[in-house]
């Protein structure tokens, strides 16, 4: 299934730049597979090393934090927004 998927500016240099992308599959965890075929690098800035999401990284499926949802398993249906946004921390 095909998807779009935001990436946030810090990630950018895997996609040539790009602010948005199309990738496949069904599942987040074969999305972002398709992402590391595509975009080589981009899946090690969102997986650690046990292959899990970073817990500095949010991940969005249209509008639900896939957190909340099935994690790496959550369906990502035909034309789902997806959105890799990194957290932000600091302050005065």
């Amino acid at each position: 299934m095909s998807v779009n998927v935001r990436i946030p500016t810090i990630l950018r240099t895997y996609t040539g730049g790009e602010a948005e992308v199309t990738a496949e599959g069904a599942t987040l965890s074969e999305v972002i597979a398709d992402l590391e075929k595509n975009h080589q690098g981009i899946a090690a800035r969102v997986l650690d090393d046990a292959g899990k999401l970073r817990r500095f990284v949010n991940v969005y499926v249209n509008d639900d934090d896939v957190r909340f949802e099935q994690g790496l398993q959550t369906p990502t249906p035909e034309g789902a927004g997806i959105s890799i946004i990194p957290a932000v921390a600091g302050g005065c």
